[in-house]
């Protein structure tokens, strides 16, 4: 493969499983030192690290809860020291809970938007402080902005604001050749999209796409490597939908 990132440096937030772990995967066989954040699960980051170390890539894995500011500044300093700069960021970390909005307790609207927008929020914001030149921000979405699913109230209500940050971030690094733009998957075969649901429910939901199929991990992937290539370079503040033609 060829190393089209090589003397780049890129952050994953959530980093060690699901989307974010194949697309730290990606970047280092891209060539570009990663650092990426994990919030409990060890085990998982020090596989990945093996892997790519096998692979003769450069990572880093920090624990870190990305719905702390503290926990937020410590991951961007880290890269600094580490590697002396980032030209990438990837704001994947984020949960989700589904649930009718009639159901929901304050306590779970706050756990999910306290990662889900506070921490890409002040990722982005740490990214505008420290992030070098001509750099880029992918900040991972959702589809479900754009249908109308029962028990996503709260998680589409997220990933809406993540789409407005966005926006606005470009605008206010386009100056710098920042690009910034939003990668809104459709339904992706992890433990988090998983969760709570039927065999049925996940073949139905697969139904829906026009491709007919669930998403890969290494779909998303895929789709970050082409918005970080030079190739992407006019293409900022935008919302990226890959989701295989996903209407419900």
């Amino acid at each position: 493969m060829e190393k089209v990132l090589d003397g780049k440096v890129a952050v994953v937030t959530g980093g060690s499983r699901g989307i974010g772990r194949a697309v730290v995967q990606k970047l280092a066989d891209l060539g570009a030192k990663v650092l990426f954040s994990y919030r409990g699960d060890l085990a998982s980051a020090n596989e990945l690290l093996s892997e790519i170390h096998a692979q003769g890539g450069v990572a880093k894995a920090v624990q870190a809860d990305m719905a702390k500011v503290a926990d937020i500044e410590m991951l961007f300093a880290e890269a600094i020291t580490e590697f002396g700069q980032f030209d990438i960021l990837v704001n994947n970390a984020g949960i989700a809970i589904y649930r009718n909005i009639a159901d929901f307790s304050e306590e779970d609207f706050d756990r999910l938007f306290s990662l889900n927008v506070k921490g890409v929020f002040f990722c982005c914001r740490q990214a505008a402080r420290y992030m070098a030149d001509n750099g880029v921000i992918i900040n991972i979405g959702s589809t479900v902005t754009r249908v109308m699913l029962p028990t996503y109230g709260a998680y589409a209500a997220s990933k809406g604001a993540v789409e407005q940050i966005t926006k606005v971030l470009a605008k206010e690094l386009g100056s710098r050749g920042i690009r910034v733009n939003t990668l809104s998957p459709g339904p992706v075969d992890t433990a988090l999209f998983r969760s709570g649901k039927s065999e049925e429910q996940i073949q139905h939901l697969a139904s829906l796409a026009a491709l007919n199929r669930i998403g890969e991990v290494e779909d998303i992937a895929d789709m970050v490597a082409l918005l970080v290539d030079d190739q992407a370079r006019w293409v900022s503040g935008q919302n990226i939908l890959a989701n295989g033609g996903f209407a419900a």
